[in-house]
């Protein structure tokens, strides 16, 4: 048996929570007997004392109510344990005498800790929790990166003299079977979205508020447009927050922006069917689950060149570097011409192909036997 270990849900990070599930069905469709645990959210639901509380709430609930859920399931004596967010390698040290993996999605918030991160500066308890996390990926047997970008920072950071531990690289798979939707099956789900009129053409933004997802920069290229194009900004994902809020006023763009929280795949394969791009002038990204979504649904995107981009976007993404804000603007506008607009979804769709959880199970599944006999 194969023993996953998820992703904590108040912490609302869905791709990892997206992530551990789609590990679960992958190989249990394969044939592999497997079972998936998670942190449970007893305290961690009491939000009305404030976020500081929360998250002292949150750590009672991993780090201590876990602990029971966890040995009983370790006493059942799974054939290997995979951990499947690098940020949960806390548990690490409980798994001793197994074999591990752990799959690493990004050292961002790591190198922040260590001071190699100016836009990520973690306070006290922070740190402290970043390198039990370094510690823990040290315990692994082999550290399953999403691209080469984080397997560079895990030889660098994590492995050490006794080469341990071993690193490998395992793309993502597309989590959801996104495919192109004709413009009337597109418009026909956004329909029926409540209060929103998407019948006019847009480009889209799927992500956070996170300040390394650079929505004030989505934000001001869309500006640098707007006089040139009648189009409209779809935010897909977390409200924006009140300084963005004012940003966008500032900019004279509050009017063509249209937000959408907790889009459901069905609903972000419209989304991505129909828009004219998808923008991601991200500052770092360990991987960017949005773009092979967009690609897959045939959307082009426009996008920085930080971190894994280019890696995953191949051929297909038009990059440029995070702060040349005009060189995005001027590719959206280029965009809205439909010749090239079918050429980069041409592209687009060819590079969707190279990203299936088929294959991604497939490597996993190869990396557990090569890891079963180690100990």
């Amino acid at each position: 048996m194969v023993l996953l270990i998820g992703s904590y849900p108040p912490d609302q990070w869905q791709s990892m929570l997206r992530f551990g599930q789609m590990m679960l069905d992958g190989l249990r469709a394969a044939g592999i007997d497997a079972r998936l645990i998670r942190p449970p959210a007893v305290f961690g639901r009491f939000r009305v004392f404030g976020a500081t509380a929360a998250k002292w709430f949150g750590y009672i609930d991993k780090f201590v109510l876990f602990q029971w859920s966890l040995r009983r399931n370790l006493a059942a004596r799974p054939a290997l344990v995979h951990i499947c967010d690098h940020s949960d390698a806390t548990h690490a040290r409980a798994a001793a005498g197994f074999p591990l993996v752990i799959t690493c999605h990004d050292l961002f918030a790591v190198r922040g800790a260590l001071g190699e991160n100016p836009e990520h500066k973690p306070g006290f308890t922070g740190r402290i929790l970043q390198r039990w996390i370094l510690r823990g990926l040290r315990r692994a047997d082999l550290v399953a990166c999403i691209s080469s970008v984080t397997a560079q920072d895990v030889q660098r950071l994590v492995v050490r003299g006794n080469a341990r531990p071993r690193v490998a690289v395992v793309p993502l798979g597309l989590n959801y079977p996104y495919r192109k939707l004709t413009p009337p099956q597109a418009h026909e789900h956004l329909g029926k979205i409540p209060d929103v009129d998407l019948s006019a053409p847009f480009v889209l933004h799927v992500g956070t508020n996170t300040p390394r997802k650079n929505r004030d920069g989505v934000l001001r290229i869309f500006a640098r447009i707007q006089d040139k194009w009648n189009g409209r900004l779809v935010f897909v994902g977390e409200r924006l927050n009140g300084e963005l809020e004012a940003l966008a006023r500032e900019l004279n763009i509050s009017k063509r922006i249209v937000q959408i929280e907790n889009a459901e795949s069905e609903l972000l394969e419209a989304l991505y069917s129909a828009a004219v791009a998808l923008l991601y002038p991200s500052r770092f990204e360990g991987f960017g689950w949005p773009v092979i979504e967009a690609h897959a649904c045939g959307c082009p995107v426009v996008c920085s060149k930080a971190g894994s981009l280019p890696e995953v976007a191949g051929e297909a993404g038009l990059f440029h570097d995070v702060d040349d804000e005009q060189s995005f603007a001027e590719d959206l506008l280029r965009l809205t011409d439909a010749e090239e607009h079918a050429r980069w979804s041409t592209r687009a769709l060819e590079n969707a192909r190279r990203f299936s959880a088929a294959r991604m199970i497939s490597r996993y599944r190869e990396l557990y036997r090569s890891v079963e006999p180690a100990r």
